[in-house]
């Protein structure tokens, strides 16, 4: 099946596993179905066989700015599902499944808007591979941090209904988003030192931005886990730190891509 068929199909099967979930999250269940669960894996495998025909065409690497989206959706996807085994974090299904058929559908039917690359080295594959992990690590740990507020917003207004009785509690939800930070910062550490020892120049004008962007992220996140277990900073200050580095974090990547591929490209 061509890639401009499974795309489709793909974006179908993500959708239809959100909308089961939501069906389930409406009726106050807090366990993953299977039902869900399969349309899930039938999404991720069609995914990944998208994403293999788009990054790795057979004389190069594509990391176009919608393609990067896409690779980058999929490894997201696949450490959520992965974690399922041991963390509840079926919830976040309902954010990821849409936006990754977006970025399926976009990656597949947008026109290419960079030059392949070839002859990549170790030291290459080892920063841009960690520098992937890292940015799937810390989205998740934001989309975890939104719904740590919003649940700690519910609490303090005494609100019990909806959202809040399928939630885990307040401790777990906490706890959750500190793995995911310390995974995240590491993953991030490998990319920035690898980047420094395997790049010729990581601050020349083109990078600039995007490393100085990076280390920011890097010492914000470094910073909050220090002070949440030296001083105790808890829910309100990590979501705080972990919404802005993870802001910090897409823009370096992501706004570093659109403005060199997509607008200096087409000036």
């Amino acid at each position: 099946m061509s890639i401009s068929l499974l795309a489709p199909l793909c974006a179908l099967l993500y959708l239809a596993a959100t909308g089961l979930q939501l069906l389930h999250l409406s009726q106050q269940h807090k366990q993953l179905y299977r039902s869900v669960f399969a349309l899930g894996l039938l999404a991720l495998a069609s995914h990944t066989l998208i994403v293999w025909e788009m990054v790795f065409p057979g004389d190069g690497v594509d990391l176009g700015f919608f393609k990067v989206a896409a690779l980058i959706a999929l490894v997201i996807n696949f450490a959520c599902v992965t974690s399922l085994t041991r963390r509840p974090l079926q919830n976040l299904l309902i954010v990821l499944f849409p936006l990754s058929a977006l970025t399926v559908l976009v990656a597949t039917f947008a026109p290419d808007t960079t030059p392949l690359l070839r002859h990549l080295s170790g030291g290459m594959i080892l920063h841009i591979s960690s520098s992937i992990l890292a940015y799937a690590v810390l989205t998740l740990a934001a989309i975890q941090a939104s719904v740590l507020a919003l649940q700690d917003h519910q609490l303090k207004n005494r609100h019990t209904r909806g959202i809040i009785q399928i939630l885990p509690p307040l401790q777990l939800m906490e706890a959750m988003l500190f793995e995911l930070l310390w995974i995240g910062v590491a993953l991030l550490t490998i990319a920035i030192v690898s980047g420094v020892v395997f790049i010729e120049d990581i601050f020349t004008q083109s990078l600039v931005h995007k490393t100085s962007l990076t280390i920011a992220a890097w010492l914000l996140f470094s910073t909050l886990l220090w002070g949440h277990y030296q001083l105790g900073w808890r829910s309100k200050t990590a979501v705080r730190f972990t919404l802005v580095g993870f802001g910090l974090l897409m823009m370096a990547f992501f706004g570093s891509k659109l403005v060199l591929e997509l607008i200096l490209h087409r000036a």
